[in-house]
């Protein structure tokens, strides 16, 4: 492939980033606001909503992928969303406990 191309290339994948996350965001907000599966069901479509959004950004955008070559990168940002889950949990185990003993 040449510059010209790749450069076609790249700017098509951007655009269709785009327009797929334009979309996510729609159908979140649309979720959000219309509530067609009540409490449980909204929290649960948005979660599904918003990982899709993630793989799209990653696919799109930071150019991540399940290749060979870009496993590494896949793996790094996985044990680094694994690192920050377990910090976000502990803390709100912690203050959890906390406020059930001051209570």
């Amino acid at each position: 492939m040449n510059n010209k191309d790749e450069r076609a290339h790249d700017l098509r994948m951007y655009f269709t980033g785009f327009i797929a996350a334009v979309i996510l965001t729609a159908l979140s907000f649309l979720t959000a606001i219309l509530q067609p599966f009540g409490s449980v069901g909204i929290f649960a479509s948005l979660a599904v909503l918003a990982a899709v959004q993630i793989a799209v950004h990653f696919r799109f955008f930071l150019h991540i992928d399940v290749s060979r070559q870009k496993r590494e990168e896949l793996q790094l940002i996985l044990f680094t969303g694994l690192i920050i889950l377990i910090m976000v949990a502990g803390t709100v185990w912690v203050l959890g406990n906390l406020m059930t003993r001051m209570m």
